[in-house]
């Protein structure tokens, strides 16, 4: 992995923190020699520089509480990471029911809006923070996911580009990251069995295989990083080429 000397210092909150994608960013940034904030509803061991904090993303008064307290000991968060997401078990609108939908929409969109008004108002304060928000090519797509998951990364698509517009010239740089296969415990259903779905899966992406969460978290510290200075309301696709299609 590429070092970046530059989040040598710098505190980082990452939601979804506990385990897949989420899990590999804050190691990334910890290894970066960065201070990494966990956010996620499993629980988490402290080392050090990483500070974990269980918390239900979906529920609001818990977010405002650990907003508080982590600005009351951080009150300069400089980069944002919105990874917390659950999927919908590829459901068609039909089979979808109205918990399931908002459930969704909840975890994987109205998160991302808490955090980062928890901490943007603090950002703009300094004149400089980067958020990364977690879309998906389901986000780009359709086939993606279900119904609810599709609506709900399409809509992290929309939030990041006019977070990205709103915020540019104010010195926050926004973009997200659009996943395609990836190999976390959040698809494992695809690995059950006999594989067949993850065998399928690899021979439909053209490099003909599943990603790590650790590449994801590779993009994840270039876009936060300077060299990605001229990046604004960008949703990069690390699919192995299954946008191409």
């Amino acid at each position: 992995m590429i070092e970046y000397s530059e989040f040598s210092g710098k505190t980082v909150v990452v939601s979804g923190a506990a385990s897949g994608i989420g899990q590999a960013q804050a190691e990334a940034f910890l290894t970066q020699k960065a201070t990494v904030i966990g956010l996620d509803q499993q629980p988490m061991t402290a080392k050090e520089r990483f500070i974990p904090y269980q918390v239900d993303l979906s529920d609001y008064s818990q977010v405002a509480e650990v907003g508080a307290a982590i600005l009351a000991r951080y009150p300069h968060v400089d980069i944002l990471i919105n990874t917390a997401g659950i999927l919908d078990d590829y459901l068609p609108t039909l089979s979808t029911t109205e918990e399931l939908w908002m459930k969704i929409f909840q975890t994987n969109v109205t998160s991302i809006f808490r955090l980062t008004n928890v901490f943007l108002p603090h950002m703009l304060e300094r004149k400089s923070g980067v958020i990364i928000n977690m879309a998906s090519i389901a986000g780009l797509i359709a086939g993606g996911g279900g119904a609810a998951y599709t609506m709900a990364k399409h809509a992290v698509v929309g939030y990041t580009k006019q977070l990205a517009l709103d915020y540019a010239a104010e010195g926050i740089r926004v973009n997200a990251l659009a996943p395609g296969a990836i190999k976390t415990p959040m698809n494992a259903a695809d690995f059950a069995g006999d594989a067949s779905m993850a065998e399928w899966v690899a021979k439909e992406t053209p490099l003909n295989r599943w990603a790590e969460p650790q590449e994801v978290a590779a993009a994840t510290l270039f876009l936060a990083s300077e060299a990605a200075s001229y990046l604004q309301g960008v949703v990069l696709p690390v699919d192995g080429g299954w946008l191409l299609k």
